[in-house]
């Protein structure tokens, strides 16, 4: 056999090899490894020395996408579940987190549409002459493709990398959800105590004002000095100054939660209302591998995945590029000929480039993004430490408030006694206007210290479970 004979089968092995090796790639980047994080057998504030002991690092596993549920409603107030429901759609960080996420989701899409080629259609029609030439029409039409084989792994990387940017993304969201809706209801409980402390001032100005004319009668029959009359008057001017600071407190905080909901400040109002102080038992024995629902430590996960893609991006330029280019369409001097089977042209194409020397560049390329992946998994496990440490706050803080709110409960209820005691004894003449003072102001202090730890107690509620993620599933403990 001639070697003209055997031409068509090399032909068609060389496709073939170059078809095998552009299908199956080459990748030059790591194989992402999830970062080991530290992950104590319980939390500190519950657990016991054996528990303590077997504290240990391990590899993440973020399950931030598990459903949390309405965690609001635990407190039991229909109007904060109301507002907390708008929250999803009105409030604009919100808004800015669900856009930047629709962002980063097109972004995947543009990533994956490069490992395609791209086809293109065009036609052209000329009309030239002069200079003692022939005038005449030419007319084109054809259609090309090109492709940038991924034998590298250059395209895939930063497809792989695009979804993990995505879920980062979404990470971003679930957390900026979270954070809205907490201070919702941080700020919702905050403007509730001040108007339990509001309907507290009244009804102790009204005491006072009684007060203030029972010193008055005595002072005009003789039997009291003008120094108990000012004290009297002074002590009634405290509380009135400190319900008027309560009033802009209030209104403060009701601006707050307008802009949380997306409406403007002043055409937004919240009529008081009682107080439900509701304190939810969270449970403060859940595991510690549910701190992974965190949407920050899955956002910072994810972003160590992102990295970990660059580097592979990165190596690519160590290697050729290929490009493969292909078209095919007719041409003919009139339009009436122009598909005619003897008209037609075609190309096939394939280039190559490949850098020779650079001074360094692609290596300092290849170390900067090996570093960023550094900087990254370090950002995670400082991010992971953060929580832990956050959880480990609120369960103490929820552990003394406890204790707390019952010796405040007794102290407000032996400054009441001594204020009624002192109180009838100076309307016998048997002590100073001066003792009467101290007793109404120690009885004020002590009741006001009482609403003070009955709302620390649900902002500690509220804020371990943000620091748990924004709810827990007894079912997966």
């Amino acid at each position: 056999m001639s070697k003209y004979a055997s031409t068509p089968r090399y032909s068609l092995i060389a496709p073939a090899v170059l078809a095998t090796l552009l299908a199956s790639g080459c990748a030059v980047g790591p194989a992402y490894q999830l970062p080991s994080t530290p992950q104590p057998a319980a939390y500190k504030e519950t657990a016991s020395e054996a528990q303590k002991a077997a504290a240990g690092w391990t590899a993440a596993a973020p399950a931030d996408t598990l459903e949390r549920g309405p965690w609001w409603q635990l407190f039991g107030d229909p109007l904060l579940n109301q507002m907390a429901d708008s929250i999803e759609v009105s409030n604009q960080n919100v808004a800015a987190a669900v856009a930047a996420y629709a962002q980063a989701r097109a972004l995947v899409t543009e990533q994956r549409a490069s490992l395609f080629p791209v086809v293109d259609l065009n036609g052209s029609a000329n009309r030239s002459g002069g200079g003692g030439t022939q005038t005449g029409n030419q007319y084109r039409a054809n259609i090309g493709a090109s492709w940038e084989p991924d034998v590298w792994g250059k395209l895939r990387a930063g497809a792989n990398g695009a979804p993990a940017s995505l879920q980062a993304s979404a990470a971003d969201l679930a957390a900026a959800r979270l954070s809205a809706q907490g201070e919702l209801a941080t700020n919702y409980f905050s403007l509730r105590q001040t108007d339990a402390e509001k309907a507290l001032l009244d009804a102790t100005t009204e005491g006072y004002e009684r007060v203030l004319q029972i010193t008055q009668n005595r002072f005009d029959a003789g039997i009291a000095a003008k120094s108990d009359l000012l004290q009297a008057q002074t002590q009634l001017a405290s509380a009135r100054i400190d319900q008027i600071t309560l009033v802009r407190q209030r209104a403060t905080l009701e601006h707050a939660i307008a802009v949380l909901l997306g409406k403007a400040a002043g055409d937004y109002t919240l009529a008081p209302a009682p107080w439900n102080v509701v304190v939810p038992d969270v449970p403060t024995g859940v595991p510690s591998t549910l701190l992974q629902r965190r949407p920050d430590i899955a956002g910072a996960e994810r972003r160590v995945a992102a990295a970990n893609e660059q580097i592979g991006i990165a190596r690519s330029a160590y290697f050729p590029s290929l490009n493969l280019t292909g078209s095919f369409g007719y041409g003919a001097a009139s339009t009436g000929g122009l598909f005619n089977a003897s008209n037609n042209l075609w190309s096939l194409g394939l280039t190559a480039a490949q850098t020779l020397f650079d001074a360094g560049a692609t290596k300092a390329r290849v170390s900067g993004a090996e570093a960023g992946r550094d900087q990254a998994i370090a950002q995670y496990r400082q991010t992971v430490l953060a929580a832990f440490a956050d959880v480990e706050n609120q369960l103490a803080a929820t552990r003394t408030l406890a204790q707390q709110l019952d010796l405040r409960k007794a102290a407000s209820e032996a400054a009441d006694q001594v204020e009624v005691q002192m109180l009838n004894r100076y309307r016998a003449g048997q002590v100073s206007y001066s003792d009467v003072v101290t007793a109404q102001t120690t009885a004020l202090t002590a009741r006001r210290a009482l609403v003070q730890a009955q709302a620390d107690r649900q902002n500690t509620a509220i804020a371990l479970i943000q620091a748990l993620g924004g709810g827990w599933h007894a079912a997966s403990e």
